[in-house]
């Protein structure tokens, strides 16, 4: 993978030439003055949000919202768009195979959604500790936003595939992909979605079980199945998006 020419270019446009640095500068001033502030700021709802037991909720949602969203943008190639070679460049002109530039994809993705909670970290620690969280949902959380952020990013790299050459119709895409998937899931059945399922963890909480067909599943396994299905969807698109794309 070290000598993948894909994973190269990924690393020089966002690294060393710091064409991505934007992106975790924008995660870290974002979750920063939230983090800090929610400590003090008073709430409607006192019992739920303020003060320092609520403390690592709060960051904790704030760092799912962000690792998602710009795992997403990342993978649509949002950032210095204009130095990414075209991927038949790759096939054609560099004799790569079509899962090089696949595996090379996912790579780099993992890479960067590793990198962005390693810069949560620190807020997500400091947060579990004054908010006095057991360890085992603190590493619960860290599971669940690597999970969330890399899965739902897959989207984006299907994007990507699909309309290369469409940046406008990329960009409309992620965005309502995450936004809807937000919005109906919480209109359809609350345990869906990351955010409330995330907050029902930390707080300990009962989630409603679905009822459907006259039987009952457990929203837990609901939650999962649904997400491990969302996420082998996006895998499989992805997959044909990109041969569709490169044998175009």
């Amino acid at each position: 993978m070290n000598g993948n020419p894909v994973l190269r270019e990924s690393i020089e446009v966002f690294f060393v030439e710091g064409h991505g640095l934007a992106v975790y500068f924008y995660i870290l001033v974002i979750i920063a003055p939230v983090s800090f502030l929610s400590l003090y700021l008073p709430s409607l709802d006192a019992q739920m949000w303020s003060g320092s037991a609520s403390l690592f909720k709060i960051t904790a949602v704030t760092a799912l919202l962000l690792t998602i969203y710009f795992a997403l943008r990342v993978a649509n190639q949002e950032f210095a768009a204009w130095r990414f070679y075209p991927l038949k460049h790759w096939t054609r002109e560099s004799g790569l195979p079509v899962a090089s530039v696949g595996r090379a994809h996912l790579a780099f993705l993992s890479f960067h959604v590793a990198l962005s909670l390693l810069l949560c970290a620190p807020f997500l620690i400091w947060a579990a500790a004054i908010a006095r969280t057991p360890l085992a949902s603190v590493a619960i959380t860290f599971l669940l936003l690597l999970f969330y952020a890399w899965g739902y990013a897959i989207w984006g790299l299907f994007a990507l595939a699909l309309w290369e050459r469409r940046a406008e119709s990329r960009q409309v895409f992620i965005r309502c992909f995450f936004f809807l998937l937000l919005i109906l899931s919480l209109l359809l059945y609350l345990p869906l979605n990351p955010v409330a399922f995330l907050v029902a963890i930390l707080g300990r909480q009962e989630l409603a079980p679905l009822t459907l067909a006259g039987s009952t599943w457990p929203a837990n396994a609901v939650h999962i199945t649904a997400h491990l299905l969302l996420v082998g969807l996006g895998l499989i698109g992805y997959r044909w998006a990109l041969r569709k794309g490169l044998a175009a």
